[in-house]
């Protein structure tokens, strides 16, 4: 049996997503929830592993389930799928900065990461013209300036498409830079907070970070409009911006296809992206 869970984060008090030892991160609290719960090793698939510091609203994870992991799930006082969410919550406690929203059995061919077609973040930054509001320093990044907004708005489309952006990636050994940005733009919301939505197949490593720094590069007039585009094209990495820190970056949505075409898809996103694709 595969279970897809629904996950929210807080990223302030984690290491990151994945497990690593005597480090507390996401994968590893939930994972030890899980093994409270049922028994043995469990393990997560993720839909995207994001970094320290990183939150998340929407994340998306798959956990298969071991026989005797079935038989102890069909035991219990409510074994169906879609109340092990609350049994989670239960044992991660109250108040705690992760929470399961949503637990349920998974279709066929369902892959939390394979299956995915698209990731959706947002950026929220505070600039002089939002101010400083402590109550959401965990979740927005503040930058010391006036940034122009419509500026950023028109660098941050033309970057949308189908391209390598290996100059806004940090390197990964064998790993394709190569991603069709799908959804790329910045609006202020009631209060004044700069808010990036970004859209993508996928991501690779600090990508979005990197991205919304060359865009507050160009709200405070250090780059042009045209400028993000030619760095993208020359594809490499530069010191004219900065990586933004992951404090203000938030994982809201991940998108599947219908049910009928989760196994395809998994299947045609393993193998390696080309820009012939």
């Amino acid at each position: 049996m595969r279970i897809r869970l629904d996950i929210a984060y807080d990223g302030t008090g984690f290491r990151g997503w994945a497990r690593q030892p005597g480090l507390r991160t996401v994968q590893g609290t939930l994972e030890g929830a899980i093994g409270r719960i049922l028994g043995g090793d469990p393990r997560l698939v993720v839909a995207g592993r994001t970094d320290a510091g990183v939150h998340a609203s929407g994340q998306v994870a798959h956990l298969d389930l071991t026989e005797a992991q079935q038989t102890r799930l069909a035991k219990s006082r409510n074994p169906a799928p879609e109340a092990l969410a609350a049994r989670l919550n239960g044992v991660l406690g109250q108040y705690p900065d992760v929470a399961v929203h949503r637990s349920a059995q998974a279709p066929e061919g369902f892959d939390a990461r394979f299956s995915a077609t698209w990731r959706r973040y947002a950026y929220r930054i505070a600039d002089r013209t939002a101010g400083y509001d402590p109550l959401v320093r965990a979740s927005t990044t503040s930058v010391n300036a006036h940034l122009d907004a419509e500026a950023m708005d028109a660098a941050a489309r033309s970057l949308i498409g189908l391209h390598d952006f290996a100059a806004y990636c940090k390197p990964r050994e064998e790993a394709t830079t190569i991603r069709t940005l799908l959804e790329f733009g910045w609006v202020r919301d009631d209060t004044g907070i700069l808010i990036a939505n970004v859209k993508a197949d996928a991501f690779c490593h600090s990508m979005v970070r990197a991205l919304v720094g060359a865009c507050v590069a160009v709200g405070e007039d250090r780059l042009d409009v045209d400028d993000l585009a030619d760095i993208r094209d020359a594809g490499e990495r530069t010191s004219d911006f900065k990586v933004l820190a992951a404090r203000g970056l938030t994982l809201t949505e991940v998108g599947y296809p219908a049910d009928d075409l989760l196994a395809s898809r998994a299947e045609q996103t393993r193998a390696r992206r080309n820009l012939d694709d």
